[in-house]
């Protein structure tokens, strides 16, 4: 009988790094150094290096990281802020809970992600900044939305949650706009034991304002000049995933390969293949095919003991939560969440596994 092939597999990803792990966990508990140390510290370098920025500021979630990069540009009540509804609810989210207005654009058909003319026909006198996301893996185009953000005065926040690693021509995301924001959830390309987030840079006046809200609105010891969170990144999270940290660019590569023989195995199918354009590095914290007939591919692969997601089922813009806030009509969204499939990926998939995968589908599809 076939082994079931998960959408992640953190066994196998954890089980070579569990000695190192656990020997770095003992010598925290020994230092009983829990919260901003030493290890938080090196983190928000190494990622800042990594992103060619001059700062790291860690946090508790990547969700903390999009609220805390809000609060940081002064972002509240009566402004606009522009999201794409067809991604995870966190980012609109972050925006209702500064009590601005998250304005749902549509996205790419093929890239998932938010463009130049859909961003502009959503810029009103109240928008105050863009949250580009770069969904699965694949970066928006950030020169573009740079371009179009310092013609209109607006900020912008890179949703880089799936997408650590991916650059456009050799610039790696979470450079581009003012603040680009982190997810360190144990799914992630770099993923550790829990929730986990970090800010990255190159202002260092946001920075420094950045650090205080993460704080408890405090610079100084029991000093508090604003409203801020508890929103740090412990030292065992932080702790591990520098453990994984010199070993991103070889996951990155894995999913990179597995996403070659997806496209090897898939080829000739009436279905939609990711793709990127020239220049843009995908790496793949999704492997997202478009088909229809998806619900029925699905039920066959579950069959088979093959997990397959649908990121997002319900687009932001058709979310209970946004209430009357819901403006204009996304109809690419619609039917994206309607077609779309994510099929297993990480970087210890192997070929025979996606070989398995493809073929199910492919039955399923005849059938």
């Amino acid at each position: 009988m076939s082994q079931n092939i998960p959408m992640v597999d953190l066994q196998a990803h954890f089980q070579p790094l569990r000695e190192e792990i656990l020997a770095g966990m003992g010598k925290i508990l020994d230092q009983a150094s829990f919260i901003l140390g030493e290890h938080g510290r090196a983190l928000e370098s190494e990622v800042a290096q990594l992103c060619g920025v001059a700062h790291g500021v860690g946090c508790a979630s990547g969700t903390d990281a999009l609220l805390l990069a809000l609060r940081a540009l002064d972002i509240g009540p009566g402004d606009e802020v522009i999201v794409p509804t067809f991604t995870f609810i966190a980012t609109a989210e972050a925006v209702l809970y500064v009590g601005a207005k998250p304005v749902f654009v549509d996205v790419d058909p093929h890239s998932y992600v938010l463009t130049v003319p859909l961003i502009e026909a959503a810029i009103t006198a109240r928008t105050k900044a863009i949250i580009p996301v770069h969904l699965y893996g694949l970066p928006a185009d950030m020169p573009a939305i740079m371009a179009l953000a310092q013609q209109h005065g607006l900020k912008v926040i890179e949703d880089c949650a799936q997408a650590i690693g991916a650059s456009i021509h050799g610039r790696p995301v979470g450079s581009f706009g003012d603040l680009g924001c982190f997810s360190f959830f144990p799914s992630k390309n770099l993923g550790g034991a829990g929730d986990g987030g970090m800010v990255v840079t190159n202002d260092a006046a946001l920075n420094k304002q950045l650090r205080g809200l993460r704080n408890h609105g405090s610079w100084q010891t029991y000093h508090h000049d604003v409203l801020g969170y508890n929103s740090r990144l412990d030292e065992m999270q932080a702790l591990i995933l520098r453990t994984e940290f010199p070993h991103l660019a070889t996951f990155t590569a894995g999913r990179q390969q597995a996403a070659a023989w997806y496209g090897q195995h898939l080829a000739g199918l009436d279905l939609q293949l990711p793709s990127a354009a020239d220049g843009y590095q995908h790496v793949y914290h999704q492997y997202t095919i478009q088909l229809e007939g998806r619900d029925a591919v699905k039920a066959a692969l579950q069959a088979e003991g093959i997990a397959s997601a649908i990121y997002y089922p319900i687009p932001g813009h058709r979310q209970k939560m946004f209430g009357e806030q819901v403006q204009g009509h996304c109809p690419v969204a619609d039917k994206l969440a309607a077609r779309v499939l994510s099929l297993p990926m990480f970087p210890e998939l192997q070929e025979a596994q996606i070989v398995r995968v493809a073929e199910v589908i492919r039955r399923s599809l005849r059938a």
